[in-house]
């Protein structure tokens, strides 16, 4: 409830009962989405979540916000408003979608891993702590999009298998 009432508040309001329509629909949207996890807890496997998790949706909404006032964003701006409009819709829709995300679940920390990703988690949390804001909203809007990419990918693969196919056919 809480980021839908940030980004009415923020940007919604000049929208009228469009604006609430939007807050309200994010809302609803996250506990169609919670009910759905629920309902599937004991059927669903580990690696993914199937539509966009309610933490990293409300990530989303923070970071933007925050990323806002980061880059010097002050005032009512008309941009800021239908910006965060396509925002909560976007985010809505992605959260009750069957787009898989994966759950960081079977990540192993106890394990070895190669230098190279201890070296990238070295700079990862340098460049978190020297800009947090942008940081933030990057690696946030990273994961929301992680999805919809992945989903693309393996559709546009598909269709190159069976054009490979049908072309060297009889």
């Amino acid at each position: 409830v809480a980021p839908g009432i940030l980004v009415y508040t923020w940007a919604l309001r000049p929208w009228g009962r469009w604006g609430w329509l939007a807050a309200t629909l994010y809302v609803t949207c996250g506990a169609l989405r919670l009910a759905r996890f629920n309902v599937q807890v004991g059927t669903v496997e580990k690696r993914h979540f199937v539509g966009l998790p309610i933490p990293a949706a409300a990530c989303v909404i923070a970071a933007t916000v925050l990323l806002y006032y980061y880059v010097g964003g002050h005032g009512d701006v008309e941009s800021k408003k239908l910006l965060m409009l396509l925002v909560i819709f976007a985010v809505a829709g992605l959260m009750v979608s069957e787009v898989r995300y994966f759950s960081f679940k079977e990540i192993k920390f106890h394990r070895r891993h190669p230098f190279s990703v201890l070296i990238g988690l070295i700079v990862l949390i340098m460049l978190t702590i020297g800009a947090p804001e942008p940081m933030l909203f990057l690696v946030i809007t990273t994961y929301a999009l992680s999805g919809p990419a992945i989903l693309a990918g393996r559709i546009l693969s598909g269709r190159r298998r069976r054009a490979v196919a049908s072309d060297s056919g009889p």
